[in-house]
């Protein structure tokens, strides 16, 4: 499992170099005619053109095409959504839904921003990031 999710740029430390390419992990792509269900987890930027079913978890971020339908729980730095997408959605920074974008599901981010024409359907909980948290508050 392990070279496979290597071999989709998904599973080496940034600082790694990739078996198959001698270099640093690139970004990776589900193509428009995929259909993809199982668990992804891995490091960058991942962009989703097909389907997929399941869960995933990236230290980047992650893009729905327009044509995208995406069913999972997505864990991410950054989600921009442009598709249709169906689970829960925890982002480290921010959630973007695009105007062709729709979503149904719950959203914990630090973030959120829906277009005009984006359909959202679900809860939303908007917190700043553990890290702001922690910061004493500055007194004048």
């Amino acid at each position: 499992m392990r070279r496979l999710l290597a071999f989709l740029g998904l599973d080496a430390d940034p600082t790694e170099e990739n078996f198959l390419h001698g270099g640093p992990v690139s970004p990776s792509t589900i193509g428009g005619g995929l259909t993809i269900k199982g668990e992804l987890r891995g490091e960058g930027p991942l962009t989703v053109l097909g389907q997929f079913e399941g869960d995933i978890v990236l230290d980047g971020t992650r893009h729905v095409g327009p044509a995208a339908r995406v069913d999972a729980n997505i864990t991410a730095r950054v989600i921009v959504i442009a598709g249709v997408v169906c689970g829960n959605l925890s982002a480290d920074t921010r959630v973007e839904i695009l105007p062709t974008g729709a979503l149904t599901g719950t959203v914990k981010s630090g973030s959120f921003t829906a277009a005009d024409g984006a359909r959202v359907k679900g809860e939303i909980w908007v917190e700043r990031p553990v890290e702001d948290r922690r910061l004493p508050a500055v007194r004048a």
